[in-house]
């Protein structure tokens, strides 16, 4: 249903995870027999949870740790891990300094070039770890390190912005990455993002995209809302581009699975993510509460370093546990942040679904209430969901 705001302008209503609800319906099914496997490029997960191409998130080590533990984790090819040989002093400064010096130090630690060889090294370094190499950056790095990444043996790449269309307009004489051209040539599966829209999801997928990623803004340590007014709440937007999945899939018979990116952060926001029809999600700040996280403790965004309009913060999240806790339990905090994959799992055999694909299909309510409704008492001693 569309609002007339003015004579105008008309718009249409969206909704956030926090404003929906899911529906059990008339079975129930065994968590213990529920299937939340799926797969990415030809490679096959058990956890449908990714973690975020930021520096606070994942390293080296965090990458092998996640695959090792069913899940993945991307590395940012465009921090500090690419342009500092150690970037151990790197990552204790910024979690040390104050909140007013923080944009002008990650201005100047971004401000070092990317370094070739690091990238070769990581991706080396992931792979002799026993992870799955997977790695991030912009289009400008798609276009001058593609060689770089595809040699060293990466295994997926994803290409991420703020916003990402097959339809760039550029300056005159200045060269803009080709979509497609990449994913056919790169000759490694390639995930597109970020988009929120049916026809810019249904365009990267024609393209040859092996996955798209949908959210702008509503990362815990993003202010693209704030600083660009651009967005859409994520509920809608994966609603949206799942169906774009599903019409491309009956168009040309190839599942491009939608992950759901930004603005997640218990396991009931997975859930209904999932819900809303993403096949996955991939979150930031959960993960970089992990003791391991190379954060410590604190989670900033990509845009967050950029030298004339940064689009982030540093957000202090803690240290709540191991990341084995977190993604797999057992969980010691009751607020819904450990033991992700039980959570999905159990809400899975809550709602009657046996696999992802059904999950997908559950009834979705809108519930503004969801959140406060009966917790007075949670809320008034900070609780459970009172936090």
């Amino acid at each position: 249903m569309n609002i007339q705001i003015g004579r105008n302008k008309s718009i249409r209503r969206a909704y956030g995870i926090d404003e929906i609800a899911l529906v059990p319906g008339s079975r129930t099914v065994d968590p213990e027999i529920t299937e939340t496997n799926w797969k990415l490029g030809g490679i096959e997960l058990e956890i449908p949870i990714i973690a975020s191409a930021m520096d606070g998130v994942v390293d080296v080590e965090m990458a092998a740790a996640l695959s090792k533990l069913g899940s993945l984790g991307v590395l940012n090819l465009e921090g500090v891990q690419t342009r500092y040989e150690d970037p151990l002093p790197l990552l204790k400064k910024i979690s040390s300094i104050s909140k007013d010096e923080f944009v002008p130090l990650m201005q100047e630690i971004y401000s070092q070039p990317i370094q070739k060889s690091l990238i070769s090294k990581r991706i080396q370094e992931i792979k002799e770890k026993g992870g799955i190499a997977a790695v991030s950056g912009t289009p400008w790095a798609a276009m001058n390190f593609k060689e770089t990444i595809t040699k060293a043996g990466a295994e997926i790449f994803f290409v991420q912005a703020t916003v990402v269309s097959t339809q760039h307009i550029g300056p005159e004489g200045k060269k803009s990455l080709d979509l497609e051209e990449l994913c056919k040539s790169i000759g490694i599966p390639v995930v597109i993002g970020n988009c929120v829209t049916y026809e810019v999801a249904l365009q990267l997928m024609r393209a040859g995209a092996e996955g798209i990623m949908v959210g702008i803004g509503p990362g815990a340590a993003c202010t693209s809302r704030g600083v660009l007014g651009v967005g859409i709440p994520q509920a809608t937007a994966v609603a949206d581009c799942s169906a774009a999945r599903d019409d491309y899939e009956n168009e040309s018979g190839r599942y491009v699975p939608i992950i759901a990116d930004g603005g997640i952060i218990t396991g009931g926001d997975i859930c209904k993510c999932l819900a809303c029809g993403a096949d996955a999600v991939m979150i930031g700040s959960p993960i970089a509460r992990a003791s391991e996280a190379p954060g410590r403790g604190f989670h900033w965004g990509m845009a967050t370093p950029s030298p004339v309009l940064p689009r982030g913060t540093r957000i202090k999240v803690g240290s709540t546990g191991s990341l084995e806790r977190i993604l797999r339990g057992p969980a010691l905090l009751d607020d819904g942040t450990h033991n992700l994959l039980g959570a999905i799992k159990t809400s899975m055999g809550t709602l009657g679904a046996r696999t992802i694909k059904e999950m997908q299909q559950v009834e979705v309510v809108v519930a503004p209430s969801l959140l406060t409704e009966g917790k007075v008492y949670q809320k008034a001693q900070q609780l459970g969901m009172g936090k």
